[in-house]
């Protein structure tokens, strides 16, 4: 049951954010009363479950923050950045489950010792080693060297530790791919690198006594292969990290390590067997109620499923990735849940990671096994077309139609072959713009925007080398 809202106070200004004292019952009787921000997550998390948000634009799950945050229950301090972030009051110090991005790191210490200004934070879970989950520690760690307490404890599965200095090895490449991903300029300073490890790492599952409270952290392959997600039994309290996000699960990312649809369907549903009674989700606004939790569990685990099967089922009888990423579809009978859409990651994306960790990379076509390089394919179609002007006639033509998606293969072309020509860069600036506005998918939006950015600049990609020299392309016009 959801819990119920009885404001004893009418909003006033107070602060940057505004606060309401408001009473709180939930179905067993208890009521508590709590200082909130001008974000209500309750009254929120109504409007996510019945689809009265807009999760494309105002009210984005996964990029969408809130200010303040607010107790969700007796004992459970909640926040929205990027990803959720809960501090639990244990009676024998607070816990963190899950930690934010860098620019939580402030906002997060300062709301906590508003909340609980002498209770030391003893512990935080990371549920996984991506950069908005693993930051807001870090002014607690100050706090405890300062006040000469033990430091908070800091646990993960063992796996953790060797993503993050893969983020290391791997650090300029980390930085093109959030700035494709998202669409950002890329500036001179690169992406952070230290990293807070963790304290202690566990396998399997790993169970906390803190107090009165019991935290179980099991491990699952999803999202990472280094995924925790928390199970507290004496209040029924699942914190599933982002293996659940109000969106299609972000189990295809194009430009990230491998993702696992079936291990995260089996999580799932393990979490519904624990019949939990609110769930944190990582990203978007936590879901009140068993048969809520219990219906968004399994709804998105049958969606993986569904996905894998179709997708083994055509690679078993030998076809070409090509004909499998076009026959899969998602279960139709899903279509309408808001918390399956597909306004993250595409399923599309979902389909080609299962044949990346079942098939390989090699896309079953026989010219593209040993390939000759792209430049000078696409100068050879480009001179079979008649020339650059030619097929950007086309385009203007595909793009009149409609089909945005062969308009895009064929300017690609035109780029590849003759670099330099601005003609070339106007259409595919114009037509790479025209399609993001037509995705809903955060990724495919960035990627194509970043697209469009470069070709506003004469450059393919604004990441890669510096403007080409139009004289020095042949010219094929």
């Amino acid at each position: 049951m959801v819990p119920r809202l009885d404001f004893a106070s009418s909003p006033s200004p107070g602060s940057a954010l505004m606060t309401q004292a408001c009473t709180r019952t939930h179905a067993t009787g208890l009521a508590w009363t709590c200082t909130m921000t001008e974000t209500d997550f309750l009254s929120l998390a109504e409007q996510y479950w019945h689809g009265q948000v807009d999760l494309l634009e105002t009210d984005h799950p996964v990029t969408g923050t809130y200010p303040g945050a607010q107790e969700l229950a007796p004992g459970l301090l909640y926040f929205k950045g990027v990803a959720a972030i809960s501090v639990i009051d244990t009676g024998a110090g607070l816990i963190m489950l899950d930690a934010g991005t860098r620019s939580d790191m402030d906002r997060v210490y300062e709301t906590v010792r508003k909340w609980r200004p002498h209770t030391p934070l003893v512990a935080a879970v990371f549920s996984q080693h991506h950069l908005d989950h693993i930051w807001a520690t870090r002014r607690f760690d100050e706090e405890a060297a300062q006040q000469g307490w033990a430091a908070p404890v800091v646990y993960a599965h063992t796996l953790l530790p060797q993503h993050l200095d893969r983020y290391r090895k791997t650090a300029g490449w980390i930085d093109a791919v959030k700035a494709r991903q998202f669409s950002r300029q890329l500036g001179p300073a690169k992406g952070p690198t230290d990293f807070r490890y963790p304290d202690v790492t566990f396998d399997r599952t790993l169970t906390l006594k803190m107090g009165d409270l019991t935290f179980e952290l099991r491990h699952a392959r999803g999202e990472t292969d280094d995924h925790v997600w928390v199970w507290v039994p004496e209040r029924r309290w699942l914190f599933p990290g982002d293996l659940f996000i109000w969106a299609v699960p972000n189990a295809g990312n194009p430009q990230k390590v491998q993702r696992y649809c079936e291990e995260w369907a089996t999580a799932l549903r393990e979490m519904s067997g624990c019949q939990p009674e609110v769930m944190i989700c990582g990203h978007g606004m936590p879901i009140f109620g068993a048969a809520r939790v219990k219906e968004a569990l399994l709804d998105t685990a049958e969606y993986l499923e569904s996905i894998e099967r179709q997708t083994l089922a055509l690679m078993n009888r030998g076809l070409p990735l090509d004909d499998v990423i076009h026959r899969v579809s998602p279960p139709a009978h899903l279509a309408g849940k808001p918390y399956l859409q597909p306004i993250y990651d595409h399923p599309q994306f979902l389909v080609r990671n299962v044949w990346r960790r079942y098939g390989g990379w090699w896309d079953g076509e026989p010219d593209n096994l040993l390939p000759a390089p792209r430049v000078q394919q696409a100068r050879e179609w480009i001179t079979l077309s008649g020339g650059v002007t030619r097929v950007l006639e086309r385009v203007a033509e595909l793009e009149a139609e409609g089909d945005l998606r062969m308009a895009c293969h064929l300017v690609e072309l035109t780029i590849l072959a003759q670099p330099g020509s601005e003609a070339a860069h106007r259409v595919r600036a114009k037509i790479y713009a025209a399609r993001a506005g037509n995705e809903a998918a955060t990724m495919t939006q960035g990627i194509f925007n970043h697209v469009a950015r470069s070709s506003h600049e004469r450059r393919r990609d604004l990441l890669i080398g510096e403007p080409p020299n139009a004289a020095s392309a042949k010219e094929m016009s």
